[in-house]
């Protein structure tokens, strides 16, 4: 049973065709991924089925009663709720049918015989309606996946509005979750996560026995959960069976056939534009020079594959710094209350050191506090004056600049050409470098925040998230970039498979947590 059709649907976006002539079926119990490169329109399909953005041409068509979860992680969270209130919006329709269940009472109070026992039925079934949905479990359910995802331990009568980025997208997927829908639809739900809590979603979506979309970069957590791939390359749309390795072993295999049957086509062409140049003039051969000009005019040309070009992140070192850059003494993180136990720690140069934990233990904290962005709860930091830093921050919301405008800002006397160069070495068009940050990808910004590092010469970098939104290609060449710098690196992420190759020291801040 299709649960939706997308049929024929093309899209543009500032003039560039984001997608063409797509089709796109989801059936029941299907766990779908949708893969592509940054800004090759991924967020833009999701937006399209669920009728955020309507389509250039083409039609969506969802089946009847459906019942859509979608996480969104830009959602605004209102200041002055606090977790639990949030979560209970979860369930808002069965609250809706229990008030509707009073004000039935209410009326019951002076009606005629007949209206009472209209009444009486519908309250029969709205009853039976909340009794089916576990409308009197709510409770046990908000605690049962706010355990799972971790939120118990930040306290459910938190205020949203306190929230740091990786608590903030732990809420938002969790009141998804509860909504227990038909379908799921997930864009990047592993942003922010800790591994933790990535194993604890890995076990809830292979469990999970409706259909879900999956929008992801993270590959080892795509293997696990999908069983097909929607491929977006290039503006067209691909549907592939099995997990993401299967995926790319069908496409390398479709792209060597291609480009092998494109190679073929302009030798073909190539033979007849010399056999027609040689013969064309020559009366005996005309005849023979004009059929292969008709045979060359109507052959439908192929196109060459595009190649996907991998961004080229290098990191400058700049002036040496002193052999300590950091060092901590009995530090304990905090703002109205402490975090951690006293942490002592020492960081020296050249030391690629990896902070990982779960999310809400500090890890963004920690660094704030050892750039001196913000106060120690108690203890003492002492930093080098020797240091010059890069800091790459976690997110950076509403910027309205152009990428060029970005650097030109910070780097005032590099030439256009420099500026466009340095963009371009990071994997963005010429079109990305028009347009203003907030139009852009969450890896397309991403890729603007590290070409200022790229540029800039720093002897210590400060990397919060850097891998959140970045694309397969991206996340390899900036760890081959981390890998080859000779300063010092502090790196807050949640992906092993990332830091694992590049960290000389991972220090995980539960062993400081209260």
């Amino acid at each position: 049973m299709s649960l939706l059709n997308v049929i024929n649907v093309s899209h543009y976006f500032g003039g560039r065709q984001i997608l063409k002539n797509a089709n796109f079926r989801l059936l029941k119990g299907e766990h779908v991924g949708i893969v592509g490169a940054n800004g090759e329109g991924k967020s833009t399909f999701i937006n399209i089925i669920l009728g955020n953005e309507l389509p250039s041409e083409g039609k969506i068509e969802w089946a009847k009663h459906l019942d859509i979860g979608y996480l969104d992680q830009y959602s605004t969270l209102t200041k002055g709720k606090s977790i639990r209130d949030f979560l209970k919006e979860a369930f808002s329709f069965m609250f809706d049918l229990e008030q509707q269940i009073y004000k039935n009472y209410e009326e019951m109070a002076d009606c005629t015989e007949d209206r009472m026992q209209e009444l009486l039925d519908d309250i029969g079934e709205m009853q039976s309606m909340l009794e089916q949905s576990g409308f009197y479990m709510i409770d046990a359910k908000i605690e049962e996946i706010s355990n799972g995802l971790g939120l118990s331990a930040i306290g459910l009568d938190k205020d949203v509005s306190e929230l740091s980025g990786g608590e903030r997208a732990k809420v938002l997927l969790t009141k998804v979750l509860l909504q227990n829908p038909g379908i799921l639809i997930l864009d990047e739900p592993t942003n922010y996560l800790d591994e933790n809590h990535i194993n604890w979603l890995k076990n809830y979506l292979n469990e999970f026995e409706n259909a879900f979309i999956l929008v992801s970069h993270d590959v080892a957590f795509l293997n696990s959960v999908i069983n097909v791939v929607y491929h977006i390359d290039n503006a067209e749309l691909t549907r592939y069976s099995g997990n993401y390795d299967q995926f790319i072993s069908a496409y390398e295999m479709k792209k060597r056939q291609a480009d092998a049957a494109y190679e073929a086509q302009q030798r073909e062409i190539k033979e007849m534009e010399d056999f027609i140049a040689r013969n064309k003039a020559r009366v005996a051969t005309r005849g023979m020079a004009n059929s292969r000009q008709k045979k060359l005019d109507k052959m439908e040309r192929l196109d060459k594959g595009r190649v996907q070009i991998k961004p080229n992140f290098v990191f400058k070192e700049g002036r040496p710094s002193g052999k300590v850059l950091f060092n901590t003494t009995n530090l304990v993180l905090g703002y109205n209350r402490p975090l951690t136990k006293p942490i002592n720690i020492e960081i020296v140069k050249g030391e690629h050191l990896v902070i990982k934990g779960i999310n809400g233990v500090g890890k963004s904290t920690l660094i704030k506090t050892l750039l001196g962005i913000i106060k120690p709860f108690s203890g003492d930091v002492e930093r080098s004056s020797t240091i010059t830093l890069g800091y790459f921050e976690q997110e950076v919301e509403g910027n309205r600049n152009t990428p060029r405008d970005e650097i030109w800002d910070q780097f005032p006397t590099l030439t256009q050409g420099e500026v466009h160069a340095a963009l371009a070495a990071c994997g963005l068009t010429s079109d990305h470098i028009e347009s203003q940050i907030i139009t852009l990808s969450g890896g397309e910004a991403a890729r603007v925040r590290l070409c200022k590092l790229t540029i800039g010469e720093y002897n210590c970098l400060v990397l919060d998230e850097p891998t959140n939104h970045l694309d397969v290609l991206a996340k390899e060449s900036l760890a081959e970039a981390i890998k080859n710098y000779k300063g010092t690196v502090l790196l807050v992420c949640h992906e092993a498979d990332f830091y694992q190759d590049v960290a000389t020291r991972v220090i995980n801040l539960e062993d400081y947590a209260l």
